[in-house]
């Protein structure tokens, strides 16, 4: 499943560098695919529908950093364990139980962002 960052962020940032796939956020900051990935044109979301990789999406979240489920691979195929988590402070980074993933999933994922 993806990670998500919870109500207890203190957006201290830490996160933000850490992510190999570029889907992590800063409150307020509009999200593209192609960002920090190889992506260019359509891209298929989880959800079956498509965007272009370049298209600025809205924030998914204004007050804190927010990670974009489907750019979030939890680090698979990069490291043995996602770094937001493993940087977080507070222990926000938490799994997000809306996403469930195998890690062939997450691994698919990743060559998808990073071909």
């Amino acid at each position: 499943m993806a990670i998500k960052i919870s109500e207890e962020c203190i957006n201290c940032g830490a996160c933000e560098p850490e992510c190999p796939n570029n889907a992590i956020y800063e409150g307020g900051v509009e999200w593209a695919i192609a960002d920090g990935t190889t992506v260019k044109g359509s891209f298929t979301l989880m959800d079956g529908s498509s965007i272009d990789a370049d298209a600025k999406q809205a924030p998914l979240s204004v007050d804190t950093y927010y990670i974009v489920p489907n750019k979030c691979t939890e680090c698979q195929g990069f490291h043995e364990e996602p770094q937001c988590a493993s940087v977080c402070p507070v222990d926000c980074c938490i799994p997000d139980e809306a996403y469930q993933e195998t890690v062939e999933s997450l691994l698919a994922k990743k060559e998808s962002l990073h071909s």
